[in-house]
């Protein structure tokens, strides 16, 4: 328990106060676009010492922020504006709440009184429309436990929550107080359900783990789990990367998986998720599963058969449940035989076509191509469309926390904010965000905040000239709407103060090794004119959800 908000400080505001409050929570980062009304907390965080960055737009300073959370693992802030300053980020918010990222978004709010005040919108009903945790810094004297309320949630619980500061409580005068700070802890499993899961793991010829973002940091306990009983290793998108390396990974489950590892998933007689939520994107709808005994772990009760019906259903913190199943089930070879293992390795990643030189290259051989010349330490980072799933099949990351997947709202343009989120994160890698072409123009002024920064990182922008899910989804339609003239993004990208080329073979690439030798002190932007003649193979199996 630790106690915080007890500076002896006096003749504070709310405001300053409230921005102090975060650098004694331990936050290490945050994120916004200052107005009027989130100015004087945010100068007073700054001054507490926690690093500011400036974006462009609120909604992608929400990105941004969502993406930091995500690869650092840490609860990250969100500074904004009271009215427009929070509409603008509420696409990012809602991304984040339904990905469940502890972000801390410190959103000022008009008085109370002023109820025909331009700004005012019931912010409240905004953040619970959207999935996220309304909390309200209500009155001086509960400004600290306010705040420290909202930041537990968001840091134990991994929600994203909204505290709503009130001008007229910011201007204030502070009122010094203490409270501790509690932790909430996830459940153990129970006794019985642990026994019954290590039965049936001791009865499965061949089991199947599937990992998704709860999963992530229990590696090791998945891992010991799996080579006792003989268990293959998959993950949803969001966790890809868990288990990199390992000899019987297939790799991610679902839309981007390879044939072969497809195959062996729907061919389990056991597939166990690991706070994964079993979408109908990492079953294919259903068909991945459907052969198997299904069993789902997560810490959160409203998430058991949420997606997919259940033999069992466990309430548990994914690593200590499956630390608990070890300790109660027996060795056995499960799935992992020879025959298997050979295939694994023979089939890992996908096959790129030969090359065929013209005026627009393969999305599969751009991809590969580009796998073998970035590092391996990187951190990928991809946007939504119909191009998503090259950088995610073909990019090889080193575990979860080089795969930043902002998907879950399937927005288009938050591929850029994203990258720029998770190279603040981690420096120590090199970034690489890639985009469609209509993500990249959508969130475009952030392309200014990464020259600022001189974030040496990379953006490969697949660009068919249009929206591609769309002319391929309605093959036979008008496709006026979804269709643009070809636009040299890279002469934009040097007006913005990058690095930048236009790719049309992989010889074009060649600027990619110039860079990577250094310095390394502003993005690089590859214009990369992808061919446009089919769909992603993944696209006509996720639109049979549509």
């Amino acid at each position: 328990m630790t106690t915080v908000g007890a500076s002896a400080a006096t003749g504070r505001t709310v405001a300053e106060q409230v921005g102090t409050l975060f650098a004694e929570l331990g936050i290490g980062q945050a994120f916004g676009v200052v107005g009027s009304g989130n100015f004087h907390v945010t100068n007073a965080l700054r001054a507490a010492g926690v690093p500011y960055m400036a974006a462009r737009h609120e909604g992608g300073a929400a990105t941004m922020a969502d993406a930091y959370a995500r690869t650092s693992g840490e609860v990250t802030v969100l500074t904004v504006h009271q009215g427009p300053g929070l509409t603008n980020a509420l696409t990012g918010i809602t991304e984040a709440a339904k990905s469940r990222s502890p972000l801390l978004v410190l959103a000022a709010d008009t008085p109370g009184a002023q109820v025909r005040n331009n700004f005012r919108v019931d912010q409240d009903a905004l953040v619970r429309a959207v999935g996220a945790v309304p909390e309200r810094v209500h009155s001086p004297g509960s400004a600290v436990a306010d705040v420290v309320r909202g930041y537990g949630i968001a840091r134990d619980q991994r929600r994203t929550v909204v505290v709503n500061l009130p001008l007229d409580v910011q201007a204030a005068p502070a009122v010094e107080a203490s409270r501790p700070l509690t932790t909430w802890r996830p459940p153990r499993p129970d006794v019985a359900s642990v026994a019954e899961l290590a039965a049936l793991l001791d009865g499965a010829e061949r089991p199947v783990f599937v990992a998704g973002r709860g999963a992530r940091g229990a590696r090791g306990e998945l891992e010991a789990l799996a080579d006792r009983c003989g268990a293959l290793l998959a993950t949803s998108a969001v966790a890809h990367g868990l288990f990199t390396g390992s000899p019987w990974s297939l790799g991610i489950s679902g839309g981007f998986s390879t044939s072969p590892a497809a195959e062996l998933i729907a061919d389990a007689d056991l597939i166990v998720a690991w706070g994964a939520s079993l979408t109908m994107w990492t079953t294919r709808h259903g068909e991945l599963t459907a052969g198997a005994t299904l069993v789902q772990v997560d810490d959160t009760p409203e998430a058991l058969g949420a997606n997919r019906p259940l033999a069992l259903g466990v309430l548990g913190d994914v690593a200590a449940t499956a630390a608990d199943v070890l300790d109660a089930c027996g060795k056995t070879t499960g799935y992992r035989s020879a025959k298997v293992g050979e295939r694994i390795r023979a089939e890992a990643r996908p096959a790129a076509p030969a090359e065929v030189v013209g005026d627009r290259i393969d999305p599969r051989v751009l991809s590969a191509a580009l796998d073998e010349l970035l590092p391996a330490e990187r951190t990928v980072a991809v946007d939504s469309g119909n191009f998503m799933g090259y950088p995610a099949a073909y990019l090889q990351v080193p575990d979860e926390a080089g795969f930043c997947f902002t998907q879950g709202f399937q927005s288009i343009g938050l591929g850029l904010a994203t990258g720029i989120g998770a190279a603040l994160a981690r420096p120590d890698r090199l970034t690489v965000a890639a985009c469609g072409d209509g993500g990249f123009l959508m969130g475009i002024s952030e392309l200014e905040t990464a020259a600022r920064l001189g974030l040496g990182m990379v953006v490969v922008v697949y660009d068919d000239a249009g929206y591609g899910a769309e002319f391929h989804h309605f093959a036979d339609a008008d496709h006026a709407t979804v269709r643009f003239p070809d636009t040299d993004l890279a002469a934009i990208a040097r007006g913005y103060g990058c690095d930048a080329a236009v790719v049309r073979s992989t010889a074009d690439l060649a600027v990619l090794g110039t860079w990577l030798d250094g310095p390394r002190d502003r993005p690089l932007v590859l214009d990369a004119k992808v061919v446009a003649d089919e769909p992603s193979w993944w696209l006509a199996e996720a639109f049979k959800g549509h």
